[in-house]
């Protein structure tokens, strides 16, 4: 009998990378310059692993944070303390839930599917996030590319989210709001529902579009009941 499995990407999905700013504005005292921040250091983590998985220099995702921020730290001139970055590594292990993510998972958790978390992250850090947010009941497990030392997009990942769980591609959704994510879940054959998390936030042209979108989880709920 077949079941339906929602793997829920993490970073900028269910956690929002951005609940960082208040600890960057703290010490950088400018909030625009604090969004600035988040913005170079989200897309500069990012673009690293993308890096490293094109070489095939896996390291923990963590260190590609840590080395994002070190970049971003340069590139904008801030000058931050050895304190300052350790504290804002600390605020990026303890990043809070999305204000729409509890409710949905709940109204989820009343249903016949079975919710993953799925990560770039390690297991050890997507663990603590969950937790700190009270979200960690909802899950069945927790998938991360640590287990094949790649990172998303590579199809290795989809391959091994599908048969870690022993599931079809047509029983398995990505649900994330990062395009490259659903759009390398789509080329691996999954079925895949964008989070559009921001109205202005525009998707790739490649012609791999996701099977829905939606605007928050309680959408996505209400798709799939």
């Amino acid at each position: 009998m077949s079941r339906r499995v929602l793997a829920f990407d993490v970073y900028g999905t269910l956690i929002d990378t951005h609940g960082v700013v208040a600890e960057l504005q703290s010490r950088l005292g400018d909030p625009s310059m604090a969004m600035e921040f988040s913005r170079r250091w989200r897309d500069k983590q990012l673009e690293y692993s993308f890096r490293r998985g094109l070489m095939g220099a896996y390291v923990d995702f963590a260190r590609c944070t840590r080395e994002a921020l070190d970049f971003t730290d340069r590139v904008l001139g801030v000058g931050l303390s050895e304190t300052d970055r350790e504290h804002l590594m600390g605020a990026y292990a303890s990043l809070p839930a999305f204000d729409d993510v509890k409710a949905a998972l709940a109204r989820l958790a009343e249903t016949h599917v079975t919710c993953v978390a799925f990560s770039n992250g390690s297991r050890e850090a997507v663990s603590g996030l969950l937790e700190g947010a009270g979200l960690s009941e909802y899950f069945a497990d927790i998938v991360s590319v640590e287990e094949v030392r790649r990172f998303k997009p590579d199809p290795a990942v989809y391959a091994h989210l599908r048969q870690r769980l022993e599931v079809e591609p047509g029983d398995t959704w990505l649900i994330s709001s990062n395009a490259f994510d659903v759009i390398g879940a789509r080329y691996a054959g999954l079925h895949a529902a964008w989070v559009r998390r921001s109205p202005e936030a525009p998707f790739d042209s490649w012609g791999i579009d996701p099977d829905i979108t939606v605007s928050d989880l309680g959408g996505l709920v209400d798709y799939l009941n």
